[in-house]
């Protein structure tokens, strides 16, 4: 079974980019490459176990074994070394990749309290879209139960696209809820 968001890319989004961009071959249609899920856990200075609960999180929502992030450079006034882990993250590619970006548009998005789309000034100048996430609780695979402290995460589509107005494109006949046009 294709997940849905690629079906509607193969039917739909590869041809509307074409006529709109007009490329002159397929492979310059942008597509998604992978999907980075992030997160920082930086009261795992003093707590080791928050980041085992970070990486067992992010393996909950994703459906994929997350790793943690393990800190570069130390910070005294962190009181932080190097090699201690900070943070978890995973990199969705493929199927797995399109089933998480189906649920977090149609299930996920929609549950953020006073939710009125995504800001679309998440673009970084080649294409790649980051969206910050407040709260892990919106996606219903986590219990609230058992949830001991509320954390955010960053979510980051990494697409061949060359500028940013292709990959804004791309995403949004995806169906990325956005906010208002961008320079329309």
């Amino acid at each position: 079974m294709i997940p849905r968001i690629k079906e509607k890319y193969l039917n739909e989004v590869k041809d509307a980019l074409m006529k709109k961009f007009e490329y002159k071959s397929l492979m310059q249609v942008p597509k998604i490459e992978k999907i980075v899920v992030n997160k920082g856990i930086g009261a795992a200075v003093a707590d080791k176990k928050l980041v085992d609960v970070g990486v067992e999180e992010l393996t909950t929502i994703t459906g994929q074994k997350a790793v943690p992030t393990i800190a570069k450079k130390s910070v005294a006034n962190f009181k932080l070394r190097e090699g201690m882990p900070i943070g978890a993250k995973v990199t969705l590619r493929g199927e797995r990749m399109y089933e998480f970006i189906d649920r977090l548009f149609a299930i996920a998005l929609p549950r953020v309290r006073d939710f009125k789309g995504v800001s679309d000034k998440g673009f970084d100048g080649r294409g790649n879209y980051t969206l910050g996430i407040k709260e892990q609780i919106i996606f219903p695979e986590i219990s609230i139960e058992k949830v001991s402290k509320i954390t955010g995460m960053d979510i980051t589509f990494v697409t061949t696209a060359q500028k940013d107005e292709e990959a804004y494109e791309l995403l949004k006949l995806l169906g990325m809820p956005f906010t208002k046009a961008k320079g329309n």
